[in-house]
């Protein structure tokens, strides 16, 4: 039960202004469907925490951390370009992409832990308390206890203000983090 507990309260701390927040304003503001983010974003945690201890200590160890960095600062930047795509018409952007709004929330959120605190935590918490099971459902829950009120209330936000200015207003912020990661700096991510 320690094991379940400790890993909810980490990795919902942890969560609080992570880069899978954004990306949860985000993929609400471009998609405005809040029900397949969620599920997408549950799916994406629970496989990434799962494969945690094996992908994420052996890409950390591949790649090395200055290649991280810049794979990550990239990344950010490559959302933030998206983010400015505008959709061609509101009947084609309902479509979103081939994987739908759940398979694109699935394959980004899926992503964008790689290499995040919150994988990192999940790795330690379960060789600490040798849980798996207890480790992985107590992270996923503190995901989603963070990134479920943002995709909420950025729905409500997306349905007040005009999709465009969302859109700017995500491409901005990615941009920013984007930049300061290749600029070197410590941004918590």
């Amino acid at each position: 039960m320690t094991a379940f507990l400790v890993s909810i309260g980490v990795v919902a701390l942890a969560e609080i202004g992570d880069k899978t927040q954004l990306l949860a304003l985000a993929l609400t503001a471009k998609y405005r469907k809040p029900w397949p983010i969620i599920f997408g974003i549950l799916f994406a945690t629970l496989a990434n925490h799962f494969l945690a201890g094996a992908v994420g200590t052996w890409l950390t160890r591949t790649i090395g951390p200055e290649a991280m960095r810049w794979a990550l600062g990239l990344s950010f930047i490559a959302m933030a370009l998206w983010m400015l795509v505008p959709d061609k018409l509101d009947d084609e952007s309902k479509k979103t992409s081939r994987f739908g709004v759940f398979g694109t929330t699935l394959i980004a959120f899926f992503l964008v832990e790689m290499g995040d605190k919150t994988q990192i935590a999940t790795v330690a918490l379960a060789a600490r308390y040798d849980a798996l099971v207890a480790v992985v459902a107590g992270t996923t829950i503190g995901m989603m206890i963070a990134n479920v009120p943002a995709v909420l209330l950025g729905n409500v936000a997306a349905e007040k203000l005009p999709k465009r200015v969302m859109n700017g207003l995500a491409a901005i912020v990615f941009a920013l983090i984007g930049i300061a990661v290749l600029w070197g700096m410590d941004i918590g991510l």
